[in-house]
């Protein structure tokens, strides 16, 4: 009965996070971010690239965007005709601006993103502790098949086949999850982990790292009893996220952290 009980936790757990990783819409940017038809008509219609760097960085005054491009202009799509906010990226699957996306999953036929990034990384653990906890079940019935105590035929392909899938499913998410759970620490998404993001100083990888527990609670939030739950609970609207270089005024301490790091010291949480 134990174990039936706890099957069927992991099971309702797995199956919840796994429906809110499909079925949470990306967030897209606010209005605020989309350029207003006289805008859009100055902007299409001047052929000096100068000039229209120069719209867009009328526009975006107004607005909380502080990341840039590779040459140091403005983030803008011209294909949803919006200024990206920070950490925003364009999907050409979803065909749409995604806020803070980190990658479009073809497991969950989405684009893992603010809304749903907390749901994604819930889903990694509890598939994770799913075929966990089905490989020890079965691995008994598995060492009873080579010491010749296991006779029906049927019973032996199954417990092979369910150990064997088990057991490959656990690695390959091992290392999924491992990899965002790195991420998380460090408050970078799977895109800024490839490229940097870039800040009217430069490129900073650390650009919105803010130390290990804060970096959780931008993701999981600030009331632990939902941390385990695929609830809505992340800090913010995916549209503005608190960075490094601003923190770096009220704690000194965050500003020696990527020497650490250089290093190969890594600071503790207490």
């Amino acid at each position: 009965v134990a174990y039936l009980i706890i099957f069927h936790i992991l099971f309702v757990l797995f199956v919840w996070t796994y429906w809110k990783s499909i079925f949470t819409l990306p967030e897209q940017p606010g209005k605020k971010y989309h350029m207003s038809l006289a805008d859009q008509e100055r902007y299409e219609n001047e052929e000096r690239p100068e000039v229209q760097r120069q719209i867009l960085a009328e526009i975006a005054r107004k607005l909380p965007v502080y990341t840039r491009t590779g040459s140091g202009g403005i983030r803008f799509c011209d294909r949803c005709q919006l200024i990206k906010p920070d950490r925003c990226h364009h999907c050409s699957v979803c065909a749409i601006c995604v806020l803070k996306m980190d990658h479009h999953c073809p497991w969950v036929n989405n684009c893992v993103g603010f809304s749903n990034y907390k749901f994604f990384l819930l889903f990694l653990a509890y598939s994770l502790l799913y075929c966990l906890y089905i490989a020890a079940t079965v691995f008994k019935y598995f060492i009873k098949y080579w010491t010749g105590e296991l006779t029906n035929g049927r019973s032996k392909f199954h417990v092979l086949f369910l150990l064997f899938i088990a057991v490959m499913f656990f690695v390959s998410l091992l290392f999924l999850f491992g990899y965002h759970c790195w991420l998380v620490s460090r408050n970078r998404s799977t895109l800024e982990a490839f490229s940097a993001p870039v800040f009217q100083n430069g490129p900073d990888k650390n650009g919105f790292n803010l130390g290990f527990v804060k970096n959780l609670q931008q993701v999981f939030g600030e009331e632990k009893k939902l941390w385990l739950l695929p609830i809505a609970s992340s800090l913010g609207d995916g549209h503005f996220f608190p960075m490094r270089a601003l923190c770096e005024a009220q704690n000194p301490l965050l500003a020696n952290e990527e020497q650490w790091e250089d290093d190969g010291i890594d600071e503790e949480p207490h």
